[in-house]
């Protein structure tokens, strides 16, 4: 079979298993199992947890002990079984370790996924810079190809998402056994300091003002997407209680309008080259604050009728929102690391955004929506949740131009070879 179908085949199941639930178990949670929002926001925070130390602890096992195909299938069997445990479950408490022990599972497989991937094509001699991206981009297919199944199949609050996701990991686990080998790269008797496996000897860029600035700002940014992935998918499923709204599209399938940021991510992130040479790292993220900004603005005042041009516009306003920090910040954080530690750099990275960022975006986005945007009834002030994290967006881009001081050298980065960066910047 053709390597790169394999591999694409790989990445679209990749990411097919996050899409079948991350953006509708809001509407599972709270409108079959009506629990509450500061649990649902502990649920989503297992994502983080999971962020801050699987990927790196996995990444040491695949360089030193075990095939990474082989570890990237175990985990994803490892995950199908937690995934197909969450029906099972009638608690929020037992929830949160279930997801956590799933995304323990899950987590470390992106990072697999294109080690695998790499690895695969090197041996082949081929040019990952040319040939990775058409592969990758059939993940945000699969993310897509998900949201539409469990929406048409108007499971978004059914526990039947589960098993799709569930059954999806496990043929992920099993096909991955099949996948060219990947070896352990390092030696068995090769030292390696705790310090460098953990990732931790990056913390030294924090000694340079603008990295520091950087990665707190990556952080927030971090917090700013998982309030969208846990809460857009929910927002429109409350319209069905509106009498105007129940039988419009977006109520009907609002995991398929949801699907439109998807869509407009895989366009987005055919611009960052331009943005980047053209005008540089700080106005890219202050352009990505200002799309959250907008992002949440427009849900803010959009509805399924009249306003749904409010909401497919904030769809297509994510791609912006999230290409321009996420793809350009790992661009920056390349081109400033030095070279012995930009592995662990790009760790750091992870920790600040998908860890701690996601972590405290989940806690204390359900907290304050618990305490300040949730009625008596039980119903959610939607209007004011979505202005107050466009508030939010805002002021990160107010204080961003100020204090991140990083000169742009219009030179711009640039691809040389096989994908090594670089970048002339001042």
């Amino acid at each position: 079979m053709n390597l790169k179908f394999r591999l694409i085949a790989m990445n679209f199941l990749q990411f097919f298993i996050w899409g079948a639930w991350l953006l509708t178990i809001g509407a599972y949670w709270f409108q079959n199992r009506h629990w509450s929002g500061t649990s649902f926001g502990a649920i989503f925070s297992t994502m983080g947890i999971a962020s801050l130390f699987m990927p790196a602890l996995m990444g040491v096992l695949a360089d030193r002990k075990v095939n990474a195909e082989k570890l990237y299938g175990l985990l994803h069997i490892g995950g199908g079984v937690m995934l197909a445990c969450v029906p099972l479950v009638n608690d929020p408490h037992t929830m949160f370790w279930v997801m956590l022990v799933n995304m323990c599972f899950y987590m470390p497989t992106i990072a697999l996924a294109i080690a695998v991937a790499y690895n695969a094509l090197k041996s082949r001699d081929m040019d990952i810079v040319r040939d990775y991206p058409p592969i990758r981009v059939w993940g945000t297919i699969g993310f897509i190809a998900a949201l539409w199944t469990t929406s048409l199949l108007k499971l978004e609050t059914s526990p039947a998402q589960f098993y799709i996701a569930a059954a999806a990991s496990f043929a992920l686990g099993l096909y991955a056994f099949t996948l060219p080998p990947c070896p352990p790269r390092l030696g068995r008797n090769e030292s390696t300091s705790l310090v460098d496996v953990l990732g931790l000897s990056s913390f030294r860029l924090f000694r340079d003002r603008n990295m520091a600035v950087f990665f707190i700002f990556a952080m927030l940014l971090g917090a700013a997407l998982q309030l969208t992935n846990a809460y857009g998918d929910t927002f429109l499923h409350d319209f069905a209680t509106v009498p105007a709204f129940k039988n419009t599209l977006a109520v009907k399938y609002p995991a398929i309008i949801m699907s439109i940021s998807q869509i407009s991510e895989t366009l987005f992130i055919l611009t960052i080259p331009f943005f980047l040479r053209r005008f540089g790292i700080k106005t890219v993220m202050t352009i990505s604050m200002l799309a959250w900004f907008l992002r949440f603005g427009l849900f803010a005042y959009g509805d399924p009728g009249p306003g749904l041009w409010m909401i497919v516009m904030s769809c297509i306003v994510y791609g912006m929102a999230f290409d321009f920090f996420n793809i350009s910040g790992s661009l920056f954080v390349e081109q400033q690391s030095d070279p012995r530690i930009r592995a662990s750099a790009q760790g750091l990275f992870m920790v600040m955004t998908n860890g701690v960022g996601a972590v405290l975006g989940s806690l204390v986005s359900g907290y304050l929506i618990d305490a300040f945007f949730t009625n008596a009834d039980g119903s959610k002030d939607w209007h004011g949740i979505w202005s107050s994290f466009a508030l939010y967006a805002l002021a990160m881009a107010i204080l961003f131009v100020p204090l991140f001081r990083h000169r742009h050298d219009a030179g711009g980065p640039r691809v040389v070879g096989h994908g090594v960066m670089d970048v002339n910047s001042a």
